[in-house]
């Protein structure tokens, strides 16, 4: 999995059809996933519950996920695949869409973060996809939150220099940007070692 570290930025929007279109480029330590801010109300449709999906099947079978990821994605031990999945309302039906995060055996890093839509008659369809080093996505109260790991030319896998924080929302049959926090990581934190200080007693 190791080969996955090396993805460069891609990010899919969703089209009005429900199909994601993708942008590719040269891997960005600064943004990661770029979408139209809009101020679009938060969906009112209350998803239903669905049967549980096989993600590995999804993400392998979907023509929107690099080759490189595909080829990738072997199991860590036995038949336990490095993939999270989440159910949830992100696109305002009232089926349950599904959030596939895959990622490294090793270290856990994401690789690659990809919204499955599920369509009438049963099958789903990608509507959202960021393949770039360290990303995770999650549902918030209907929201999409993709975050991901910023990393310096120095910075190890266990230690990134900040992360993006981004809320995307369902608006007219797509994903669009609402709001984007960036943190920078404090990196002198827990570059050594050392002991609390004694519990000080107060004077009268």
């Amino acid at each position: 999995m190791a080969g996955l570290a090396a993805f460069g930025l891609l990010c899919a929007g969703c089209s009005a059809g429900g199909t994601g279109t993708r942008d590719e480029g040269p891997a960005s330590a600064q943004q990661v996933a770029r979408a139209t801010p809009s101020s679009a109300a938060v969906p009112s449709g209350t998803a239903k519950p669905s049967p549980r999906v096989n993600a590995v099947m999804l993400v392998k079978s979907d023509p929107k996920v690099s080759r490189q990821l595909k080829d990738d994605l072997k199991p860590c031990t036995g038949d336990e695949y490095p993939v999270d999945t989440s159910y949830g309302s992100l696109t305002g039906g009232s089926e349950t869409d599904v959030v596939v995060n895959v990622m490294t055996c090793g270290d856990s890093v994401g690789v690659g973060t990809y919204v499955y839509q599920r369509r009438a008659d049963g099958t789903y369809g990608n509507v959202f996809a960021a393949e770039v080093p360290a990303v995770y996505g999650t549902i918030d109260r209907g929201d999409l939150v993709v975050t991901t790991q910023v990393y310096g030319s120095k910075d190890s896998v266990t230690y990134p220099s900040g992360e993006d924080v981004i809320t995307y929302r369902w608006s007219a049959g797509r994903f669009t940007e609402t709001d984007r926090v960036h943190n920078d990581f404090n990196r002198a934190v827990g570059s050594g070692e050392g002991t609390l200080p004694a519990p000080q007693t107060a004077q009268n």
